[in-house]
């Protein structure tokens, strides 16, 4: 179950529901796996709309990580993820968010 409170997220991947967490450690390894000097160059990429198919398999595979979840990053690729590519790209700026944000 996906606890906004924790900064968790919701991602369904072949019909299988998982919480999505960015940890610290997990936030660390996406700067360098994003070729990221800060975590602000991170978030200013998707504020900016400036993000990549890249950069949201990276997200998701470091929130699930994050979440717990150790996911084959093949099934990660060519999975099928509930309300398709654009809603894989909302849980990854979803992910970011509430990383840095207490929900209200």
């Amino acid at each position: 179950m996906a606890n906004p409170w924790r900064g968790d997220v919701a991602v369904v991947i072949d019909g299988e529901r998982l919480a999505a967490r960015l940890t610290l450690g997990a936030l660390a390894e996406l700067e360098e796996d994003l070729g990221e000097s800060s975590l602000l160059a991170l978030v200013e990429r998707f504020e900016s709309n400036r993000f990549s198919t890249r950069d949201v398999l990276a997200l998701l595979n470091a929130g699930l990580r994050g979440g717990g979840h150790v996911i084959d990053p093949e099934r990660l690729q060519s999975g099928d993820f509930e309300g398709g590519p654009m809603a894989a790209a909302k849980a990854a700026a979803e992910l970011l968010a509430r990383a840095f944000v207490v929900p209200s």
